[in-house]
């Protein structure tokens, strides 16, 4: 068992460790001789618009700035750092190639305003990328405009509402269904598109009640949002029939490519009978995401709803790359310009080194991987595998601690903190609800064998941990750079202190 200790540095804000003696870079000013470029610029520059002081920036050296950011790097954990089997959220490795492509200066100076003749390249690669995400999952066109996976989703059901609209049926058609299962940002989304949202119960057997979902389908149907594999990583294996359902109804499927990674090269969402699809680059095509981005949520539809797209579409016309907002019946923008090109940039590099060969192994080493874990895990004392029983699971699994908790009072956030002290980023705790004490895991493709053996050996030790000496389980992590949290005060917003202004404004108030 490896050892784990992470970095502990009692590291101060910029802004508190400045000295006014020091400068590590000293800006030109327009009223001294500066024969460069910057200062030529300053001096065009209106005098009611210069500040008459300077911004207020922490006055550090180089130096200090390099060590500063070194150590919170130290203080921090990535796939760079170790396994990371945060559930759903498929964080895999990211190949360093993606990253030297999109850090070209002809990728980062780019600007969104440049005429078209001048991005060319950029425009053929967004042009490409959208075709190979069609084939990928079997649709007709893709947009590649949405900035994340719950933004895919909202423009989904926006062109769900486009179409219905178009056929002059939104009045009647108020309603989307859901599964229990699902992302909470699928009835989100429902409901910011002006949606009912139906929910539809999940069965013993980890897929949609089908009698429920017959029952729920009317006239007010608009589309059903499907996530498959569901969350549970199981396969909803009756999704053809449940497209059949819903489309002799006059609604619309949509999917959800949350889990797109477990089927890549094996099955596309458009033969499945899925109308809108939205894939998460930064999950499936290997963009890192933690902390909340980057992300790019591009969304393909069949060939009937191509023309509710939003604007722009990139265009070909035999000679140029353009972009095309002569589009009638598009629901517009739904952000500016033509999406996260960086990202972007880092699909279009991963799926042009994988390949098709590549990507579909991706998909079978991630379904290996969680099926060995699930198997592995599953017989150790305390953790169940709920729902199911005896299917194989896809890209992840869920595991339940509700025995754990009953016999020695350790909850399922208990065993996320102690693998922490273990090296393990926590996988996703309580999701889906629908599981009692839930552990998400998704251990991606891009874990070893030796690595996975060593996670079921730390299962298997917070489990013996757990029978023996709960409390040094229930007062985990002790080996990370903060320990235990007061989670109620952490999360309350009197307490968050999001920025250098806030904290000096909580300071003004604690001392006054």
């Amino acid at each position: 068992m490896r050892g784990f200790r992470q970095a502990k540095w009692r590291e101060p804000t910029l802004f508190e460790t400045r000295d006014t003696r020091r400068r590590g870079f000293t800006l030109p000013t327009p009223d001294k001789e500066v024969g460069s470029l910057v200062g030529d610029l300053l001096r065009t520059i209106p005098s009611t618009l210069l500040r008459r002081e300077g911004p207020d920036l922490p006055a550090v050296s180089e130096v200090e700035v390099v060590r500063h950011f070194t150590r919170l790097s130290q203080m921090s954990f990535g796939t760079d750092t170790g396994a990371y089997p945060l559930g759903s959220c498929t964080m895999k490795y990211n190949p360093k190639v993606n990253e030297a492509l999109a850090n070209l200066d002809k990728v980062r100076m780019l600007h969104p305003n440049q005429d078209d003749s001048t991005i060319q390249g950029a425009l053929e690669v967004m042009y490409k990328l959208s075709h190979w995400l069609a084939e990928i999952t079997g649709t007709h066109s893709v947009s590649l405009q949405p900035s994340a996976g719950a933004h895919g989703e909202l423009t989904g059901v926006l062109i769900i509402r486009a179409y219905h609209r178009y056929n002059g049926e939104l009045g009647e058609r108020d309603e989307v269904i859901v599964p229990d299962s699902a992302h909470g940002t699928n009835p989100a989304s429902a409901a910011m598109a002006g949606f009912k949202v139906v929910v539809v119960p999940t069965g013993i057997d980890g897929c949609v009640e089908l009698e429920a979902l017959k029952s729920a389908v009317t006239h007010r149907t608009a589309g059903l949002m499907l996530t498959n594999p569901n969350t549970l990583g199981i396969f909803e294996g009756r999704v053809v029939e449940m497209s059949e359902l819903v489309h002799d109804a006059g609604g619309l499927l949509y999917y959800d490519g949350a889990n797109l990674n477990a089927i890549l090269g094996k099955a596309r969402p458009g033969d499945m009978g899925f109308d809108i699809v939205h894939i998460n680059l930064h999950k499936t095509f290997s963009t890192p995401h933690g902390g909340g981005g980057p992300g790019s949520g591009p969304v393909g539809v069949k060939e009937e709803l191509d023309k509710f797209l939003p604007v722009p579409q990139v265009g070909y016309d035999g000679e140029r790359f353009y972009l095309d907002y002569d589009r009638l019946h598009s629901i517009g923008k739904v952000r500016n310009f033509y999406g996260n090109f960086g990202v972007l940039v880092r699909a279009y590099t991963y799926i042009l080194s994988m390949g098709a060969e590549g990507l579909t192994r991706a998909s079978e080493a991630a379904v290996l991987n969680a099926n060995y874990l699930a198997k592995k895990i599953s017989s150790i004392r305390g953790f169940t595998l709920p729902y199911g029983v005896g299917k194989p699971r896809k890209h992840e699994f869920v595991i339940s601690c509700s025995r754990l908790r009953a016999e020695t009072g350790v909850e399922a956030r208990h065993v996320a903190k102690r693998l922490m002290d273990y090296g393990i980023h926590p996988p996703t705790v309580y999701f889906p609800p629908i599981v009692e004490e839930a552990l998400m895991i998704e251990p991606t493709e891009s874990e070893s064998i030796e690595e996975l053996d060593r996670l079921v050996d730390i299962f298997a030790r917070i489990s013996e941990e757990a029978y023996t000496n709960p409390k040094e389980v229930i007062g985990a992590p002790h080996n990370t750079t903060s320990t235990a949290l007061d989670e109620v005060k952490a999360s309350h917003p009197m307490t968050l202190c999001l920025s250098w202004r806030m904290f000096q404004r909580q300071s003004v108030k604690r001392t006054s």
